[in-house]
């Protein structure tokens, strides 16, 4: 049986990865909500079952087995069910694939600080830093040239639903939340991705989260 464990839907873009990687697989699986930062979280974390990731989220078990960080999580779902659910089969369009999931996977950061997952809000465009303002500019481009490349077969950034828009599809509600313009071939892929059932039902249960994490309300974060 795999167990998942997750931070709040609200915030927590790393789990939203893990778990659209999860839901692909058509799988059945356990998930755990463990709210960030409440009076519990640092007990909480301490516990065995967060032992081999040193207390972060996502955490994916399955029996003996454990798997934590999105990515690896992608890439233990595909070994597990069949790599056809995240990855293109043309050689090059999966190289590119995999190329953009690892940059977004270790890059970013001033996108990720300035503007925080959160997909209960939607607010003006913030004054961004240049840092922030290339980081966006970079995500723009490489949406621009997978669609460009290797797009043609459907309406997500290699043509059908993998792995690379399990990685962008929080950038998509952070573009949202923070009014952040895009060109329009950006607007179609953001409301596609919005659209996606996986996408729509994360966001559709972060709605009825208790949990409000003030840093990620009205300022500036790393969610």
């Amino acid at each position: 049986m795999l167990k998942l464990i997750l931070g709040n839907k609200a915030y927590s873009s790393w789990s939203m990865r893990g778990w659209l990687a999860v839901k692909a697989s058509g799988l059945d699986f356990e998930e755990l909500v463990v709210p960030l930062y409440n009076d519990t979280w640092d007990e909480r974390r301490e516990g065995d079952e967060f032992a081999p990731s040193s207390g972060k989220v996502p955490l994916l078990w399955h029996d003996e087995t454990v798997v934590w960080d999105s990515l690896a999580i992608i890439e233990y779902c595909a070994d597990l069910t069949s790599r056809e659910h995240y990855w293109p089969e043309d050689l090059a369009a999966r190289a590119m694939a995999r190329s953009m999931a690892a940059e977004m996977h270790s890059g970013f950061s001033a996108l990720r600080r300035e503007c925080p997952m959160n997909v209960r809000r939607n607010v003006p465009t913030p004054d961004l830093s240049d840092e922030a303002v290339a980081d966006i500019n970079r995500v723009l481009t490489l949406w621009a040239q997978a669609r460009a490349r290797h797009g043609s077969g459907g309406p997500f950034l290699f043509g059908g639903w993998s792995a690379v828009d399990m990685m962008y599809a929080p950038v998509v509600t952070r573009f949202l939340t923070w009014s952040i313009p895009v060109p329009p071939f950006a607007r179609q892929y953001m409301s596609d991705v919005l659209r996606h059932p996986h996408v729509a039902q994360w966001i559709d249960a972060a709605q009825d989260e208790p949990w409000v994490i003030e840093q990620f309300e009205g300022g500036k974060g790393t969610a």
